[in-house]
């Protein structure tokens, strides 16, 4: 299984169709779009899930955005593996971490660093968490919050509401809503932890992440903070 068999088994896969929707994934005009549907590039993944990371390497290197979605979907296949060894989830981290310049896109963050970040860090330092959101890069930053919904996955809460603070008023959308989506799900775990957050915060945060952090709570509590929001002049 290498990264050559991968991109001819995508190439005959490709229609226009899906070119088309794919389009808007390109991260800027280098990135070539083959056109094939994302189930079928994970189902695709999923059967060579036990590639080399050097071939998967080559996948990442590939100008064809559906072929880093292949690369990032066999990562996560294989952090997710119970056959995978401890050794060999620190390859897969060492390998996102070192190689960011081309997973570099929210569509491919999201499919991989909840479990090839998240779950590797669990027992682990956090710092290189709060170094990628520090970063220039959107998607570096998008990793840094996205991986701690793995941590709350397992109730554990703090570095998703520290990191959701210090990129709250990030300039892309695209953090405002990791952000809320990540706000959310804590507040499954701790709906108290949510509201004194937003006590905080409500008035004066994105409105995107608001909306996203307020999702799963009730009617009242929806209005109480759009209220706030709407009535806040800066």
């Amino acid at each position: 299984m290498n990264a050559k068999q991968f991109i001819e088994r995508l190439k005959s896969l490709s229609s226009k169709q899906a070119e088309k929707f794919n389009a808007p994934l390109a991260a800027d005009k280098k990135d070539q779009i083959m056109g094939v549907k994302m189930g079928q590039i994970f189902a695709l993944a999923k059967e060579f899930m036990d590639m080399e990371l050097d071939e998967v390497e080559k996948l990442l290197d590939h100008p064809a955005h559906e072929a880093r979605v292949g690369a990032v979907s066999i990562m996560d296949f294989q952090a997710r593996s119970k056959k995978t060894s401890p050794e060999s989830k620190r390859e897969l981290f060492d390998l996102y971490i070192r190689r960011h310049d081309r997973i570099n896109t929210w569509d491919l963050v999201d499919r991989s660093a909840i479990w090839v970040v998240g779950s590797y860090l669990l027992d682990k330092p956090r710092k290189v968490l709060y170094k990628l959101a520090k970063s220039k890069m959107m998607a570096e930053r998008r990793t840094a919050i996205v991986s701690t919904l793995f941590f709350i996955g397992k109730n554990d809460l703090d570095d998703t509401y520290k990191l959701a603070e210090m990129m709250l008023y990030d300039k892309e959308e695209l953090i405002h809503k990791a952000n809320g989506w990540a706000l959310r799900y804590a507040g499954d775990m701790d709906k108290k932890r949510l509201l004194k957050f937003l006590d905080k915060y409500a008035a004066t945060m994105p409105r995107v992440t608001l909306r996203y952090a307020l999702e799963k709570t009730d009617k009242k509590t929806k209005e109480h903070y759009t209220l706030v929001s709407a009535n806040w002049i800066g």
